[in-house]
């Protein structure tokens, strides 16, 4: 019997560089359970404290995700919810911002700062505890629907996970402070692929993919505007192997190189 996927967020935090368009990514320590060594984005599980009713809340409501993603309205609180959670823990960047359209956060690094995310890391502290205690809502609007994926069936270690894209906040800077990542980097989508091509940085389909259709935006706005790039289907990939290498085999006919091995 397969095991039931975990819901899961993850975030494709852009800015516009000298290159163009580029995508915040962390390589994750080879010591974790799952994807160690590999590169992917700002993300993880949803705590059940996602879906805290009252959590202030700005921009598009619970309902509207829930159509976007095609999940119950609970869920889709809490995947939003992670999303914001999870780039803060990670990334050290809060979308969030004061309620009546007071505008994003501008900074959040200082030391209190530092002590909160270190509580929600810990879970000691919960995004609704976070945002109540600083007079902030969280800014859904900052959010875009991008990608939808599943972890096969075959896989001992599965995920329903819901990829967002954000523009990194004015002000704000990305940090890698999480300890689930050995190295951080700002790369354009080209760029990471052809690491990826170079086999100096693996990652998981999921992570290639949505790399490969974030090439298509020449900056963040287009990237915004233009998400999701496909209609959002959840994508559950079966695994193939052929003399030529071992592949993930996407529904509508895709296949893309898996850069580890096939699952026992």
């Amino acid at each position: 019997m397969s095991a039931e996927p975990k819901q899961a967020a993850t975030v494709l935090l852009l800015r516009d560089g000298a290159p163009g368009l580029e995508v915040y990514l962390l390589r994750r320590t080879k010591g974790m359970p799952f994807a160690g060594g590999m590169t992917a984005y700002p993300g993880g599980g949803v705590d059940p404290r996602d879906g805290d009713t009252e959590i202030g809340w700005a921009g598009p409501a619970p309902a509207q995700w829930a159509t976007a993603f095609g999940c119950d309205e609970r869920t889709a609180r809490e995947l939003v919810c992670a999303a914001v959670r999870e780039t803060f823990e990670e990334a050290g960047v809060l979308l969030a911002g004061l309620p009546d359209g007071g505008g994003v956060v501008p900074s959040v690094s200082g030391n209190d700062w530092e002590e909160q995310r270190q509580a929600l890391l810990s879970r000691e502290l919960s995004l609704a505890g976070l945002l109540a205690d600083r007079g902030l809502v969280l800014r859904s609007d900052l959010l875009r629907p991008f990608a939808h994926w599943i972890t096969p069936p075959v896989e001992p270690r599965r995920y329903d996970t819901k990829f967002f894209a954000a523009a990194l906040p004015v002000g704000q800077e990305a940090r890698d402070v999480s300890g689930e990542a050995d190295e951080a980097a700002w790369l354009s989508p080209a760029a990471a692929l052809a690491e990826l091509d170079a086999g100096t940085r693996p990652m998981l389909p999921p992570t290639s993919h949505t790399l490969g259709q974030l090439t298509a935006f020449p900056d963040v706005a287009a990237a915004l505007a233009g998400s999701p790039p496909d209609p959002l289907h959840p994508i559950s990939p079966r695994f193939e192997e052929t003399p030529e290498g071992r592949w993930a085999v996407l529904p509508d006919g895709t296949r893309i190189r898996l850069a580890v091995p096939l699952p026992s």
